[in-house]
């Protein structure tokens, strides 16, 4: 390959997964066989310790009288779950809980009142509690909740550590990119492969921890955490059977041409959603329950993937994937809620190579639009500042049977 190094890159990569897979205990800051950790905030003594004490027999607790000496806590120590009273002297739990996202984004927060409204629920969710309970708890349901809480920790950290490692990567492609600037076919090409794999791999780095972890705890729970390492383990090799494709595709395409089979459109979003994105709730779909259309099931994956991939980063909150059929034609719409784009970024970000993110390589929507053509779909793309951007790929059908 003429003018692109891509060792930097790899090196990085290699380093990541060794740190993931050998040493998975850093992704929450404890190894697994020990108890996870719990603050409890409260500022009343009986309520504190009791819960201190229900809790103590499964989880390491830690317990504070205020706010403030629960974030020095946190400041010192990463917790998995931290259960923290609403109504508290001083700075009440609100306030804490606004506080606290600043030290630890990704801890999960159980928020308890005694003082129960809707309105008060309604505030601690919007301040990024994860659970609410009345105070005083059914000892039962707080413990299913921590336990809950604390296995959602471990599987953000996890994805918040393998989605830094993304971007270091995708810094690094970048830099290479501006350092070469290839213009032979075959450069372009690695540059989109490279793109393309980061995704899939982060996945297959985030859940290589995640199944390390659960590996570490068959045997000492019930059936149900078996079941979760199965669940695991598919999604790796999902993800790794996508990056062996891209890898084999790119080594093939000089000689022959992708195969193409009768494939649904549907179930591919809904693997990509679920393999890629970890089921993300933003991704929702709407239409037709099946879209048949003839085509290689990897190439869309990758088309689907950056279409995802860039309302995500747009900041959406919703990605309304919709599945139609016109006439002797399918029609698959991805339409987002985020920043948007004017028509002069709009321009740059199809012909490629431009990008409104430090980290991204401005890719994305180029190699959509190529591969969109492959499949003889016409691609198309509106979007507006402030009111996202929709995209619109027209697929022939297949024929029946």
């Amino acid at each position: 390959m003429h003018g692109v190094n891509y060792e930097p890159c790899q090196t990085q990569l290699d380093h990541t997964v060794r740190m993931l897979t050998e040493n998975s205990s850093d992704v929450s800051g404890s190894t697994y066989l020990e108890k996870p950790p719990v603050l409890v905030v409260d500022d009343e003594y009986g309520p504190r310790e009791s819960i201190a004490f229900s809790l103590s027999g499964e989880f390491s607790v830690d317990t504070a009288e205020r706010a403030r000496e629960a974030l020095v806590k946190l400041q010192n120590r990463s917790y998995f779950a931290v259960v923290l009273d609403i109504r508290m002297p001083e700075m009440d739990g609100i306030r804490a809980l606004e506080e606290l996202r600043k030290i630890d984004p990704n801890v999960s927060v159980i928020m308890l009142t005694g003082y129960g409204t809707l309105l008060t629920a309604q505030q601690a969710m919007v301040a990024g509690a994860n659970q609410y309970l009345r105070k005083p708890p059914d000892i039962p349901e707080l413990i299913d909740a921590v336990r809950k809480q604390t296995q959602a920790t471990r599987l953000r950290r996890a994805q918040a550590l393998a989605a830094n490692e993304a971007q270091s990567l995708n810094v690094a492609l970048k830099r290479e990119i501006e350092h070469s600037e290839p213009q032979i076919w075959q450069a372009r090409a690695s540059v989109e492969l490279v793109h393309d794999l980061n995704n899939p791999l982060t996945v297959v780095i985030g859940y290589a921890a995640l199944v390390a972890d659960e590996a570490r705890l068959l045997g000492q729970r019930d059936s149900a955490i078996g079941n979760k390492l199965l669940e695991y383990a598919a999604m790796v090799e999902k993800a790794a059977e996508y990056c062996h494709h891209l890898s084999e595709n790119w080594r093939l395409a000089s000689k022959q041409a992708t195969e193409f089979q009768r494939i649904d459109l549907v179930r591919v979003a809904e693997e990509v959603r679920q393999v890629i994105f970890f089921n993300n709730a933003a991704i929702q779909f709407a239409g037709l329950p099946e879209a048949c259309v003839r085509g290689s099931k990897f190439e869309l994956m990758r088309v689907l993937q950056n279409l995802f991939k860039n309302s995500l980063e747009a900041g959406s909150s919703q990605v309304a994937v919709t599945f139609a059929r016109k006439g002797d034609h399918l029609e698959l719409i991805v339409a987002d809620n985020g920043s948007g784009m004017d028509p002069e970024r709009v321009k740059r970000a199809l012909h490629g190579g431009y990008s409104s993110k430090a980290s991204g390589t401005g890719l994305g929507l180029s190699i959509c639009r190529h591969l969109a053509g492959t499949h003889g779909a016409a691609f198309a793309l509106e979007s507006a500042i402030g009111k996202g951007t929709t995209v619109r790929l027209v697929f022939p059908a297949a024929p029946l049977g």
